[in-house]
């Protein structure tokens, strides 16, 4: 017999993966940037752009799954650990909308300090990857608050 709510949960873990694991590869291609000439630049930020929609979109389906998970499943809505996973997503939304587009962006302006906009994208790709490691333990743990 086909078990939806257990493939929901293997969707959500899925998705999980997809949406935390691409980020460790920016680092290297991050200190690759560092030494490449300019035409070669542009090679590895668009791999970065690639990597971070497909965190984004694997976001949409973590999002999706988590919140067929809940209403599917015996947690209720307003359990700390469910509540305290939506708003630290809801956190985590606008900071990958916000840190890494705003960074890419400003790589191409006339004038940039380029060293600089590499440091910040790897200080946002290491609070992102932070984030979602809180947010897996959440997951998994599911701590109860109040």
């Amino acid at each position: 017999m086909f078990d939806y709510y257990t493939t929901l949960v293997f969707l959500h873990v899925t998705s999980a993966v997809f949406s935390i694991g691409p980020l460790f590869i920016i680092i290297p291609i991050i200190n690759r940037i560092r030494n490449e000439v300019e035409a070669n630049e542009k090679i590895y930020l668009s791999i970065i752009r690639v990597i971070i929609r497909i965190v984004m979109h694997a976001g949409h389906l973590l999002v999706t799954t988590g919140v067929l998970l809940i209403l599917f499943g015996p947690w209720p809505w307003h359990t700390s650990w469910v509540v305290m996973t939506v708003v630290l997503m809801g956190i985590t939304a606008v900071f990958l909308a916000s840190g890494f587009s705003k960074v890419l962006r400003e790589f191409h302006e006339p004038h940039a300090n380029k060293q600089y906009i590499l440091k910040r994208l790897t200080f946002t790709t290491w609070v992102y990857i932070g984030l979602m490691l809180i947010l897996l333990w959440l997951m998994v743990q599911k701590p109860s608050f109040w």
